[in-house]
C-alpha cells in the first residue's frame, strides 16, 4: 500500500474516533430505516426458494437442473422489473416523487407473496415467482436511488451501504424464521413473510416520503453547506431508449453492469444450492440447514456499513479490489464444508464480503450518472441480478449433477475473480483519486 493511502486510512480511523456516524436530518434517518426494511424484504424473498428448495423438489419430484430453472423465474422477473420500472421511476420524478413508484414495487411483492401461499401447482408457483421477481427486482434500484436522494452527497456511500444491510440481515433472519416454520409446517407458509413485511413498510413510507419532508431535508443540507443530491430543474428525456442511452453513456455504468453480473453470478450460484449442499452432501436435516444457510448475515451488515463509508474516503475501486479477493477465497473454501461447524465458520467469514461490493458499486453508479440514477441502477440490477440469476442456477445445477460440488465452486470463484478486468477500466468517483 502506498504511503499516501496509508495516511488516508489513518485519517479515516482518526475521524471515526471523533464521529463514527455522519450527521443527517432525522427524515434522512427515517428514509434509511424504510429502505433498509425494503432490502430486508427483498433478501428474505430471495432466500425463501433456495431455503425450501429440497422440500419443493420432493413435492414436485424435480432434479437439480429443473429446480435451477424454477429459481430462474424469479430472476427473469427481476430483469424485466428492474429495467422497466427503473426507467418509469426516473420518468415519474426524483426525490419524494420516486416514493410513488416505490409504492408500486412494494404492492407487487405483497400480492405475489399472498398468491404464492395459495398456489398448489408447479405452473402457478413458476408464474408467481416471476411476478415476485418483477416486484423485488424493481424495488431494489428504486430503493437505492430513493435513499441516495434523501441524503447529502458527501455521505452517499455510508447511506447506500447502511441501507444494504437489509440484505445480510434478511439472509440470516429469513432462514431462521423459515427454519422454525419448516420444523412444524409446510414450506408454503414461508412465503407469508413477504406480505407481512411489505404492508408494514408501505405504511411507513406513506409518512416519510413526502414533499414536505424532502424540503426539510434539503433545507438542512443547504444550511450546512453540503451538496443537495437532487437537481429538480433537470427534466429526463421522454424517449426511453434515449434515456437509457444517457445512463450507459458513462463508462462506469457499462463496466459496472459487467462487474455486478459477475459478482451476482458467483453469489447466486452458491446461495441457490447451499441448503441442498448441507442436506445432501453434509447430511443435515432441512430445518437446521435452513438456519445455517443464513450464517453470512451475522457479519454481512458490518461489512456493508464499513466498506460503504470507507469508499467515501479512500475510493470505490480501492474497496472493490479488497472485497473481490475475500469474496473469491470464501467461495473456494465452500468446497471444504463437511459439517455444521465448518459451514458456520466459512459462511460467517463470507458475510464480511458477500454483500459489500454491491453497496460500493451502487454508490459509484449514482456518483457517475446522478441524473438517470433509476435507469442506471435498473440496468445494474436487471442485467446483474436478473440475467445472472436466471442463467447461473441451471448452469450451477448442471455442474453439480455432472461434475460434482467441488468443480461447481471452482467455476463460481473463477467468475468472481474475473471482475478485476472491468474494475481496472473504471473511473474513480470518490476519495483523493476521484476523476469526476
Amino acid at each position: 500500500m502506498a504511503k499516501n493511502e496509508i495516511q488516508s486510512v489513518e485519517k479515516v480511523i482518526s475521524d471515526s474516533r471523533v464521529r463514527w456516524l455522519p450527521k443527517a436530518h432525522p427524515v434522512s434517518w427515517l428514509m434509511l430505516l424504510v429502505t433498509t426494511l425494503a432490502m430486508l424484504l427483498c433478501s428474505i424473498d430471495r432466500q425463501i426458494l433456495p431455503t425450501v428448495l429440497p422440500g419443493i423438489m420432493k413435492t414436485f419430484h424435480l432434479n437439480s437442473v429443473q429446480a435451477g430453472w424454477l429459481n430462474s423465474m424469479n430472476y427473469i422477473g427481476s430483469f424485466v422489473g428492474a429495467i422497466v420500472i427503473g426507467y418509469i421511476a426516473d420518468r415519474i420524478g426524483r426525490g419524494h416523487r420516486r416514493a410513488w413508484s416505490w409504492m408500486v414495487t412494494a404492492m407487487l411483492t405483497v400480492v405475489s407473496g399472498l398468491a404464492t401461499f395459495f398456489t398448489t401447482g408447479i405452473g402457478g408457483l413458476k408464474f408467481w415467482r416471476l411476478i415476485m421477481g418483477v416486484g423485488t427486482g424493481s424495488m431494489e434500484p428504486v430503493n437505492v436511488a430513493l435513499v441516495s436522494e434523501f441524503w447529502q452527497k458527501e455521505d452517499r456511500g455510508f447511506a447506500v451501504g447502511a441501507h444494504q444491510t437489509g440484505m445480510p440481515f434478511g439472509q440470516f433472519v429469513g432462514p431462521v424464521l423459515m427454519g422454525a416454520i419448516l420444523a412444524v409446517g409446510s414450506w408454503r407458509a414461508t412465503f407469508l413473510w413477504i406480505p407481512i413485511i411489505g404492508i408494514v413498510i408501505m405504511l411507513l413510507q406513506s409518512f416519510v416520503g413526502t414533499k414536505r419532508n424532502e424540503q426539510r431535508v434539503y433545507n438542512w443540507i443547504t444550511e450546512r453547506q453540503l451538496t443537495v443530491p437532487v437537481d429538480h430543474s433537470y427534466q429526463p428525456n421522454r424517449n426511453p431508449l434515449k434515456h437509457f442511452a444517457e445512463a450507459v453513456r458513462d463508462r462506469n455504468v457499462g463496466l459496472g453492469l459487467l462487474t455486478n453480473f459477475m459478482y451476482l453470478w458467483a453469489e447466486m450460484g452458491v446461495a441457490t444450492f447451499l441448503t441442498l449442499d448441507l442436506t445432501s452432501k453434509v447430511g443435515l436435516p432441512l430445518s437446521e440447514a435452513a438456519v445455517i444457510s443464513g450464517a453470512s448475515g451475522i457479519t454481512g451488515w458490518m461489512g456493508q456499513i464499513v466498506w460503504g463509508a470507507i469508499s467515501d474516503k479512500l475510493g470505490r475501486k480501492f474497496c472493490l479490489r479488497i472485497l473481490t479477493v475475500g469474496f473469491t477465497a470464501c467461495i473456494l473454501c465452500c468446497m471444504f464444508i463437511n459439517s455444521a461447524a465448518t459451514a458456520w465458520l466459512i459462511l460467517i467469514i463470507w458475510g464480511i464480503f458477500r454483500n459489500s461490493p454491491y453497496a460500493v458499486l451502487y454508490a459509484m453508479l449514482v456518483d457517475s450518472a446522478p441524473k438517470s440514477a433509476g435507469a442506471s441502477l435498473g440496468l445494474l440490477v436487471g442485467v446483474g441480478l436478473g440475467l445472472s440469476g436466471a442463467l447461473v442456477t441451471p448452469v450451477a445445477g448442471y455442474f453439480i449433477q455432472h461434475f460434482g460440488w467441488h468443480w461447481d465452486y471452482v467455476m463460481l470463484a473463477a467468475v468472481c475473480l474475473l471482475t478485476f478486468i472491468p474494475m481496472s477500466l473504471m473511473r474513480e468517483t470518490s476519495g483523493d483519486k476521484a476523476s469526476v
